[in-house]
């Protein structure tokens, strides 16, 4: 093979020649030199702003095309353009998540003999939405055609749309009730789709027949097609101008310019070096219906994660000693891992557009076997991996920010990513018919701070940064529940000299259905996952669903009455318990439960993220303007912040601002009062881990982590001089 130029090579032999140059040289392809950079560095970068100018140009169309608001509205969407080899040359905006997922579906083809059966084809079109091939999950469904040029394999355009409905155990894409993957949905394999540039009737048909809304897969699979066609004349007509042989070479090239960024912004950015940090997620199903004896009703996830950089600038992610898969559809991929470490990238150092896989090569993931990032088991559900995969990134933020700050780029640094909760519907529409959707206005959550200045409110999530929560009418169009109220949840961004970014909560009145089911998804419960940074605090995450079935709104519109329309900022009452009559339910974690009927209200609230620094530096003036603007409310301006407030004439708060001098001093004498030594504080910890005087959860998490990493077992034995095996798992053998 060795023997062979690398134009005779097959495809297959030329993937493992790749790989075998990357790993003799460290160089991508084993080019140790860029040869046509140096030749016309003019020209070279001409050539890669077409590039992503044509992806760009592709989806933007496709989201014309498409009939999903998912992608039309809120953008869910990604398009690329690949080697021959399946290696990301140029992308789009949009859910960047997916650039290395495609990478890594190609290479399965490849690796799997498809250039010779099915055979790859001019005109071929390839679909997977297979999270152990790779995609993230079930709803994430990736198209791939050949691109060819004088009969020769040149490239692959690719496209990803997130899907509406799967056709799962619940409906919607991001199915919570999947236990085993067998519950998830409508499953395509690294299938050929389409030939001759047209998608076969038989896969249509699959579609229309596993589906409860195959309207939005069917178009959203022509719009791909459509997106990755114009992308592959595009490249076409660029190598007529160019030549083959230097298209060949500059796609190259153009990937190990972006490995050798990517080292030169970490080296620039960042001071080299071991940073840990941990977050947990709480998973809380007890008494849910659906759900399975498989399972653990109630989990506690630890996700300790450390980061290495590299004198060079490799950046390397270890998630050793967190948590092995479980009976339920948080687990991840090593696909999905990878796509969380790509669009984190693409927001946090490689946002000027020219990042391609180049920059992900820069990088390594360490994902245990038989844990939730790498399950050892492929029947696992993978449906809403994004549960564990977005705090998990989140801490890699906030390990990156600790490094910008110490590098003195304290403008870089960013709080981080929060998760996501989503709500999905099925049943019967308002139209009669059968329906399924996610609704995606969760694209809209509050952000970290930042060191310099708040988060985002209701404008930012780390999966897709152009975040657009849609418009409610386009969504009243397709669910039969039309909007009585959607507004800022006061102080649900954590505290600090800079706060984080507020959630928002929307509130429903359930039309023209005898039968809709709500399921939602991706909430953590009890515990904080999305923390704070340099004595910030984390954002509250335990936002509980409320409804009223059977209430009497309708008798209220009747007599004009005032109606609720979101659930207030008293703690002991909602405003739905005020205004209206009816049964009143509250849930928390997961709602799932029985189907509503027209007339019956509910809510859903979404996260903000962690603050910035102590609470006690925050500015009084603009605390001022957040009660006013509903971010806060008074008694949290004052409780945490320690921030007095008055009233001008027209009855606006404004700040005292020598009371609140006073007033902080005594909260700091408070703390002084308050602190011990932390020797001291250790010492009394460790007799609660000597006794495991833990909650039932945290027993079962460290028990499980304990049991998977004989590493995580050494280090927190030698932490607290314990013997944690003995101590978690009583009766194992040493």
């Amino acid at each position: 093979m060795l023997d062979k130029p690398a134009s005779a090579l097959r495809i297959r032999e030329r993937l493992i020649e790749s790989e075998r140059l990357m790993e003799e040289t460290g160089c991508y392809d084993g080019i140790t030199e860029l040869q046509l950079r140096n030749q016309d560095p003019l020209k070279f970068e001409t050539l890669h702003t077409k590039l992503r100018a044509y992806c760009v140009s592709a989806r933007e169309m496709a989201r014309r095309i498409s009939a999903s608001p998912g992608v039309r509205e809120v953008g869910e969407m990604v398009v690329a353009i690949y080697t021959p080899e399946g290696d990301a040359i140029a992308l789009s905006n949009g859910i960047m998540v997916h650039v290395h997922t495609m990478s890594r579906f190609i290479k399965w083809m490849i690796r799997n003999g498809y250039e010779e059966n099915p055979c790859i084809r001019d005109g071929d079109i390839f679909a997977n939405n297979d999270a152990f091939i790779g995609t993230v999950q079930v709803p994430d469904v990736m198209d791939v055609v050949p691109i060819f040029h004088s009969g020769k394999l040149v490239g692959w355009a690719g496209a990803v749309c997130h899907e509406l409905e799967a056709g799962g155990i619940t409906p919607g894409g991001d199915v919570a009730l999947a236990q085993e993957r067998f519950t998830e949905g409508l499953f395509v394999c690294a299938e050929k789709v389409g030939e001759n540039d047209e998608i076969r009737r038989d896969y249509v048909i699959r579609c229309e027949r596993n589906l409860r809304m195959p309207i939005y897969w069917v178009l959203d699979e022509k719009a791909k097609v459509a997106s990755c066609i114009d992308m592959r004349e595009s490249v076409k007509a660029l190598i007529d101008e160019i030549g083959l042989d230097y298209w060949m070479q500059v796609s190259k090239e153009f990937i190990e310019e972006g490995r050798r960024a990517q080292l030169a912004r970490t080296r620039q950015l960042t001071v080299p070096g071991i940073y840990r940090g941990h977050t947990f997620y709480g998973h809380v199903t007890a008494g849910k219906p659906g759900y399975q004896p498989l399972g653990d009703p109630d989990w506690l996830y630890n996700m300790p994660i450390e980061m290495e950089i590299t004198t060079d600038g490799k950046i390397i992610m270890d998630f050793e000693g967190t948590q092995p898969w479980g009976y339920h559809s948080m687990n991840c991929t090593p696909a999905g891992m990878d796509g969380g470490m790509f669009v984190t990238l693409t927001q946090h150092m490689n946002f000027e557009g020219l990042v391609n896989d180049g920059a992900w090569m820069a990088t390594e993931l360490k994902l245990p076997h038989g844990t939730w990032t790498n399950p050892d088991n492929e029947m696992v559900a993978t449906a809403t991996s994004w549960a564990l995969l977005l705090p998990a990134y989140g801490v890699f933020q906030r390990l990156l920010s600790r490094s910008f700050i110490g590098r003195g780029f304290v403008e870089e640094a960013f709080v981080g990513q929060v998760n996501s909760p989503m709500i999905e519907m099925g049943g019967t529409s308002q139209y009669g018919k059968l329906f399924g959707m996610a609704h995606f206005e969760c694209a809209a959550a509050g952000s970290g701070a930042l060191a310099i200045k708040d988060g985002l409110d209701t404008a930012y999530v780390g999966w897709n940064p152009e975040s657009d929560m849609g418009n409610i009418e386009i969504w009243e169009q397709n669910m039969p529940m039309v909007y009585i109220g959607r507004s800022i949840v006061p102080n649900s961004g954590g505290a600090g000299k800079y706060r984080g970014g507020c959630s928002f909560i929307s509130t429903w009145l359930v039309s023209k259905t005898d039968h809709l089911r709500l399921v939602t998804s991706e909430h953590s419960s009890r515990v904080f996952d999305n923390g704070g940074m340099c004595g910030g605090y984390p954002a509250p995450t335990c936002q509980k669903h409320r409804a009223v079935r059977d209430s009497n709104i309708f008798e209220l519109a009747e007599k004009r009455a005032p109606l609720a329309h979101h659930t207030g900022t008293n703690p002991h009452r909602s405003e739905l318990e005020l205004r209206l009559q009816g049964e009143h339910v509250t849930m928390e974690g997961p709602y799932i439960t029985a189907p509503h009927k027209t007339g019956d209200v509910f809510t859903h609230s979404y996260n903000g993220g962690g603050g910035y620094g102590d609470v006690l530096e925050r500015d009084p003036l603009k605390t001022a303007t957040d009660v006013e603007n509903g971010y806060l409310t008074k008694e949290a301006a004052t409780g945490i912040f320690g921030i007095m407030l008055d009233e001008d004439e027209d009855g606006y708060p404004v700040a005292n601002l020598e009371a609140t001098k006073r007033h902080r001093a005594e909260m700091r004498a408070r703390r002084l009062a308050q602190a011990k030594p932390v020797s001291e504080w250790i010492a009394t910890e460790r007799c609660r881990v000597e006794k495991a005087d833990f909650a039932p959860e945290v027993k079962k998490m460290y028990a499980s982590a304990i049991k998977l990493s004989s590493r995580f077992t050494r280090e927190f034995s030698d932490f607290w001089n314990v013997d944690a095996k003995s101590i978690f798992m009583p009766g194992a053998k040493p």
